[in-house]
């Protein structure tokens, strides 16, 4: 564990209270004393002021709380002091730097040892917070100021929720994502109820619960009429600009708003909850895990998902307030998604891409404080409790608050300074927390009844491949060429395209570009033709890359010692074996061919026969390498990227075109790794020799049979060797001292980037050449189709053919051992930290 906050501690603090959830009373009195041991908060670090304040600062008061009440029931915790609230307090004045603006709302970044506006503080130039940032702080601020006496924090945060409710937008009581932090404009004016502004509305709510202020409650309310009667769109919960709510501002929705079905229970707002969150578990059933973005129709959007807990948590508080066994099913979906794609040897890793199975090398500390105790709540029996939760509120991190704090040091007035609150139908309150109404009078069929709709909503939604281009083409007036019967090298077509005032550019990597410029055409009439051709062809190249994109693949690895936890992201091929439709997929052992580049005959076919062949991108056509290695008896293929460094974590996937002939006589399965995922193999070969793969659309299960029985063989050849040792009466005595390596962990949050239009003074549009390259998107949050039939979901890809590329075969690559090192020592410090610390 880490000794100080420069490497943040971050999982320690932010697990505390959950280690007395699960019962953990021993384990949990021994965290604490590492807690106050090693952690020191001085420290020369830049930090999230809403990150720290929610895990660190929450973690270190939810710590508290349950400490204060197991040392009141007598067993536990005798010794404590105290000393985790002095530290929050400690941690406390540390954010109160943040505070420095006019406005109140806080810096999004403070240096934990010099503040904001010191030299060395490396922070204080920024003007932009989200609305969740500045608005999420009131549960700490305050617990921390009535556990205290010192009232600073709690007026602290009240200014800046009371600074976010004035600058609402007051025709539809919306607010924005992000706001500037000096002049209060709004910087981002798109509103939802997803990133970068939920826990706002959640602390909104949960203050009232809290701290009994029945202003917060009031604001609340308005937020909630403007969200239902804007945002809510059910199933869907879409956002919506805030000077203009009746129009959309995307197409598409964030995970994070997985948390608001839970928050309209504790409003009491039922009917609702059951939509959203039912279409949510569509969505999770057809991808294993909820996908960090997906569209309207339900395709991938942003492929990542972190292992975020939103949607258990909303899981949980919908069997508390229905106590239907359906939820019950619903987190054990959830648990064997986890154990079955998520589980490593050394916790669980986020998924990368929840199409492929690929991982990241990350846990969040969320899913510790969250996920486990969400689930572990959603199973628990009463008995199973060592104390009353119903006692406690969960911050926005799941930390517990005693709700006797409301009565409690009230050092701030609750005079309701709340203004200008909009008219309201009374009916919107009936089911407002304190609920004294039956959810469902009798009728114990009435959440069924509304989830039964939505059971196909998903499936449904899924597009039916209509051509577009061929509706666009149907009808109208049609230029004298048409846009499917251009040929660049038709010396007619080009006079027609000139006479139209298109010309063709030749770019350099082999592609033609069409501008239009209508000054140039023959004639006004000419230059209408020109105009629709241009259209044409727009629509009939987008159409074109639709049907040419597929959805990435997996290489896994599934030989000893690796059984399938290497899961490496591949790109496509528009020819050869369709693995979509080969479920099982192809599983061999790998092979480098000779000459390496694959581009003329195999020169060594007896490596290459009935196995998988490695060679390098360049030099030849995609598809002339595959019918090199057909034909030397392989069974599949894999190319690596010559470039070195490139990564599918930074580089759009990258999809191999065929040659521009018939490639039907290709019939193995061909995948393209990147650099940094083919190394991955290279390094297994030089440690093992003997690497075995299997290539697939998606990634399999592990091989948990021969996982086991290697590990049997190792356990044997353990005692064997003991035996033999014991034998030989070595009388060498040694002591050995192993401590684990000091690491931590870091949080940050970044704002996703938006698309600004081009100029459009002239249109433009490049075309492929020979069907060889299909452009892709350049936007990193491009949306990724992820719904069509038989599971092919495109996304943000390069299609290229190979031509000149140099060959540039480096051996300067991370030995294999190092690899196998680093898991070695996460596999101890894992279990240091599960006998000693956890």
């Amino acid at each position: 564990m880490s000794r100080n906050l420069h490497l943040f501690s971050l999982t320690l603090i932010d697990t505390l209270d959950t280690l007395v959830v699960l019962n953990k009373t021993k384990e949990f009195e021994e965290a604490v004393k590492k807690v106050i041991t090693d952690v020191n908060l001085d420290n020369d670090i830049v930090v999230s002021v809403f990150e720290t304040n929610i895990r660190v600062l929450g973690g270190l008061l939810g710590g508290h709380s349950v400490a204060i009440m197991l040392k009141e029931k007598g067993e536990y915790m005798q010794w404590y002091n105290g000393e985790l609230l002095h530290m929050a307090k400690e941690l406390g004045y540390k954010l109160l730097p943040a505070f420095n603006t006019t406005s109140g709302l806080p810096y999004p970044r403070v240096n934990l040892k010099f503040g904001v506006r010191h030299p060395e503080a490396r922070t204080g130039t920024e003007t932009d917070t989200c609305t969740a940032c500045a608005g999420t702080l009131i549960l700490e601020f305050a617990a921390l100021s009535r556990f205290t006496g010192t009232s600073i924090f709690e007026e602290y945060a009240r200014k800046a929720l009371d600074f976010i409710w004035e600058k609402r937008q007051r025709s539809s009581n919306l607010v924005g994502v992000t706001i500037n932090i000096h002049t209060g404009d709004w910087v981002r004016k798109d509103s939802g109820v997803g990133a970068g502004i939920d826990s706002y509305y959640e602390y909104l709510l949960k203050a009232y619960v809290l701290l009994g202020d029945d202003s917060f409650l009031e604001r609340f309310n308005t937020h909630y009429d403007a969200i239902m009667r804007y945002i809510s769109q059910p199933p869907l919960l879409l956002d919506v600009h805030i000077h203009k709510p009746m129009l959309n501002a995307r197409t598409w929705m964030d995970s994070l708003l997985a948390f608001f079905p839970g928050l309209q229970v504790l409003k009491g707002d039922i009917r609702p909850a059951i939509e959203t969150h039912e279409m949510l578990y569509q969505v999770i059933k057809k991808h294993n895990f909820l996908p960090e973005a997906f569209t309207t129709d339900f395709r991938v959007h942003w492929a990542q998902h972190p292992l975020r807990p939103e949607f258990a948590e909303s899981t949980y508080f919908l069997y508390k307030a229905t106590g239907d066994p359906y939820y019950l099913e619903v987190g054990k979906t959830l648990i064997e998604n986890l154990n079955k794609y998520a589980r490593v040897p050394c916790g669980f890793a986020a998924m990368k891409d929840v199409r492929t199975g690929s991982h990241e090398d990350r846990m969040d500390s969320f899913f510790l404080a969250e996920m486990f105790k969400y689930l572990y709540l959603l199973f628990a029996d009463k008995e199973d409790m060592i104390f009353d939760i119903e006692d406690y509120i969960f911050t926005t991190e799941a930390h517990l608050l005693p709700l006797w704090l409301s009565t409690t040091n009230q050092t701030i007035s609750k005079k309701n300074t709340t203004t200008e609150y909009t008219e309201l139908d009374d009916s919107n309150f009936d089911w407002t927390c304190p609920n004294t109404q039956i959810l469902f009078p009798n009728d114990p069929m009435f959440a069924q009844s509304i989830r039964e709709p939505l059971k196909n909503v998903v499936d449904k939604s899924c597009p039916r491949g209509i051509s577009r281009a061929e509706e666009s083409l149907g009808s109208g007036p049609k230029p004298p060429l048409r846009a499917r019967d251009f040929m660049a090298s038709n010396p007619e077509h080009l006079e027609i395209l000139k006479k139209m005032g298109v010309s063709l550019i030749h770019l350099k990597d082999g592609r033609v570009q069409l501008v239009q410029h209508a000054v140039q055409a023959a004639s006004s009439l000419d230059a209408e033709d020109g105009l629709r051709f241009m259209q044409e062809m727009i629509e009939l190249s987008s159409q074109q890359q639709k049907e040419q994109q597929l959805p990435p693949r997996a290489v896994q690895i599934v030989s000893h010692p690796f059984f399938g936890r290497v899961v490496l992201t591949a790109g496509p091929a528009q020819f050869g074996m369709d693995l979509s439709k080969h479920k099982a997929g192809t599983r061999g052992f790998v092979a480098t061919i000779k000459p390496y580049n694959g581009c003329s005959e195999i020169t060594n076919p007896e490596a290459v026969k009935e196995k998988i062949a490695l060679m390098q991108r360049g030099q030849c056509m995609f598809a002339e390498k595959a019918r090199n290695i057909q034909k030397a008896g392989a069974i599949g293929g894999i190319v690596i990227d010559d470039n070195e460094g490139s990564s599918s974590d930074t580089a759009p996937l990258f999809q191999m075109a065929g040659d521009g002939k018939n490639t039907d006589d290709i019939t193995i399965p061909m995948l393209f790794l990147f650099n940094k995922e083919g190394n991955i193999i290279l390094d297994a070969i030089r440690e093992y020799e003997a690497v075995e793969v299997l290539l697939s659309d998606k990634a399999k299960d592990r091989d948990l049979e021969m996982e086991n029985m290697d590990q049997k063989l190792t356990e044997n050849d353990s005692h064997k060797q003991n035996a033999e040792e014991a034998a030989s009466g070595s009388q060498d005595v040694g002591a050995a001292s192993e401590e684990p390596e000091e690491g931590g962990e870091s949080s940050d949050v970044a704002d996703p980037g938006s698309l600004s239009p081009a100029n459009a003074d002239s249109a433009s549009v490049p075309i492929s050449h020979q069907d060889s390259y299909v452009p892709g998107t350049e936007e990193a949050g491009a949306p990724e189709p992820a719904c069509t039939s038989g599971d092919n979901q495109p996304q943000e890809q390069q299609t290229e053919t190979e031509s000149n590329s140099k060959v540039n075969w480096d051996n300067k690559v991370t030995p294999m051992e190092s690899i196998l090192a680093d898991w070695n020592e996460d596999i101890e410090a894992f279990e240091m930290m599960e006998k000693d610390e956890l």
